[in-house]
């Protein structure tokens, strides 16, 4: 905090004295983080406690963006994958609240929490390392390069105020992927079409005003009978609203839900509802993309009039007068800082990650981009199209696996000196109704915030950090590079087990659940002679394993030792070979001569 105020003090001696007007301050640093959001902030802490310099600049107040500055704190997906910082999270939230049923207030995520307290929690994750700054207030107007380097970036406030940032890596954890369009990136916007992503899905030509909605969340709390603050009337289209619940549709076969669920939906700690409802409720289309930041404050006063009118049918229509809106950020209108982005620019990466690639992480001569995975998720596909009414080929979605996200993807094809996080990473539109909720998104702020360190340390471009090493960074910090949802960090060999995974030597099978999918690695059951095939399929093709069923200790370390290992065999059951057992002989037993 000394750090924050010493600098404000600073900047405004700079204001009073008029040099703002001459040109804007020049600060140095080794890694330049644009954007405070769910990434920006995972990619600043771990790279602060690797020891690195680091500027964070933030236009909002606060820290975490979708987590708590727009107010979406209902956590969607991860739940039993609690993956490095955002393991971190939740475990602070849990001491805050006492205990891991504490946040379980709503139906819609097993961790609901007050946006302020995530605040707060991240703030504290941040405070302690001298060599980590803030700066709030500011966005970014202009992009530093040398040749196709990105060298730093100029910020702006609101009044003007120039503050110019140079730095040896940088790293765009934008809402909208401001920076990698100022660096002059490839990017791709909205609907991509079929021949590009080969997704039978995608519409045949591209359809770049195709985002998806946002959603201005609306915090409320309950004041009781009578004393909850009611809002005027708005001058707004309520028909908008009919259906949102079965209370207040003509026919109620038309509304999925009753009007208590929809309330108890986003139910949050101390008697506060989050109000994040996509059925005829506060949901917007707008595509804000290419807008300046003025143009888009204009633009997003029609999503916020649709929120507060949206609360208004909610107490006066669907009849609960005792909830009212709830000043959680300390703004004018009591809404968030920002609003709920789902889609921004999506960078043309080193690799592109398609819904083909998700569907079968496995499949012969597939890109196996499991072994380079630096994040993971287990959310299915959801895409928030209510309304547009110009998408109408996105039904239907395939299930999909637990996924790891790419290193790749992070990367600007033909760009150096920079690292893309939040929603902007290279991957299909498609992907992106994935790879865009907060535990997948703090996940990949994580690795940038790794590659970044490494960068730095050893003097190279981002393209050319080592994966396995980046990957070991991310194992030590309790991050996972794998989906397993049966193998916990606590685990005494989550480290060998992820290592196995992501080398293709022991295959983990994928189970399709609602809106939590899972990937299990059955640590206890028996290795069979499909498991033993796959590792000498890798190690030494041709080389088949002849036995049938269930394979005896003595008959896995026979064919290791015709690989040429020495293989220590203390410790193995004589009936067979565990799976836990074999990646853990792989990952440490074996001794190459």
């Amino acid at each position: 905090m000394r750090r924050i105020l010493l600098l404000v003090f600073f900047l405004s001696c700079c204001m009073g004295t008029g040099l703002w007007a001459q040109s804007p301050q020049i600060l140095k640093t080794e890694i330049l983080i644009a954007g405070g959001g769910a990434s920006g902030t995972a990619a600043a802490l771990q790279a602060a406690r690797m020891g690195r310099k680091v500027i964070l600049v933030e236009e909002t107040p606060w820290l975490g963006g979708m987590l708590t500055a727009s107010g979406v704190s209902a956590i969607d997906g991860n739940h039993k994958m609690p993956s490095g910082i955002w393991g971190e999270f939740r475990t602070k939230l849990e001491q805050h609240y006492g205990g891991p049923k504490a946040l379980a207030t709503g139906w819609v995520s097993e961790t609901q929490y007050e946006p302020a307290v995530g605040n707060q929690i991240f703030k504290q994750l941040l405070d302690p390392y001298p060599k980590l700054s803030r700066m709030h207030g500011y966005f970014p107007i202009q992009v530093l390069k040398s040749g196709n380097a990105v060298r730093g970036v100029v910020f702006e406030n609101a009044v003007g105020e120039k503050l110019e940032i140079r730095a040896k890596i940088t790293i765009d954890a934008t809402e909208l992927g401001d920076v990698l369009a100022m660096a002059g990136c490839e990017h791709y916007i909205g609907q991509d079409p079929r021949s590009l992503t080969g997704e039978d899905l995608a519409p045949l030509e591209r359809q770049a005003d195709n985002i998806q909605d946002l959603t201005y969340v609306a915090i409320l709390k309950d004041y009781g009978a009578g004393k909850a603050p009611l809002l005027p009337k708005p001058d707004y289209d309520l028909s908008d609203f009919e259906c949102t619940c079965k209370e207040v549709c003509p026919d109620p076969a038309n509304a999925r839900h009753a009007c208590a669920a929809l309330i108890t939906y986003g139910k949050l700690p101390n008697n506060k509802y989050m109000i994040n409802w996509p059925l005829k409720g506060n949901d917007t289309y707008l595509n804000l993309i290419g807008l300046s930041p003025s143009e888009r404050q204009k633009a997003l006063q029609k999503a916020k009039t649709k929120a507060l009118a949206y609360v208004w049918f909610l107490q006066n229509k669907a009849g609960f007068t005792h909830l009212g809106l709830y000043n959680e950020f300390g703004t004018v209108d009591s809404l968030p800082f920002i609003p709920y982005h789902r889609e921004a620019r999506r960078v043309k990466g080193l690799q592109f990650f398609t819904m083909n690639d998700l569907l079968d992480p496995y499949a012969p001569g597939g890109k196996a981009f499991y072994k380079i995975g630096i994040a993971v998720g287990n959310y299915p596909i959801d895409h928030h199209h209510e309304e547009n009414l110009a998408v109408s080929n996105e039904k239907n979605y395939y299930q999909i696996p637990p996924f790891t996200v790419p290193y790749a993807c992070l990367i600007p094809e033909k760009v150096d000196g920079l690292i893309v996080a939040e929603k902007s990473i290279s991957v299909s539109h498609m992907v992106n109704g994935c790879t865009r909720l907060q535990p997948v998104v703090l996940g990949i702020g994580q690795a940038a915030g790794a590659a970044a360190a490494m960068v730095v340390k050893k003097g190279i471009q981002a393209r050319q950090v080592q994966v396995p090493a980046l990957q070991e960074i991310l194992l030590a910090a309790g991050a996972y590079v794998f989906p397993l949802t049966d193998i916990m960090p606590q685990d005494p060999d989550f480290r060998a087990i992820q290592r196995a995974c992501v080398r293709g030597w022991i295959r983990a099978e994928p189970k399709a659940v609602d809106w939590a999918n899972e990937m299990f690695f059955y640590p206890d059951k028996f290795i069979t002679q499909q498991d033993l095939q796959l590792v000498l399929d890798q190690l030494r093709p041709g080389l088949m394993v002849l036995e049938k069923g269930v394979l005896s200790a003595a008959m896995v370390a026979k064919y290791l030792d015709e690989l040429g290992f020495k293989v220590k065999k203390s410790g193995l059951e004589k009936a067979g070979v565990t799976r836990r057992q074999l990646a853990v002989w792989l990952d440490r037993e074996l001794e190459i001569p």
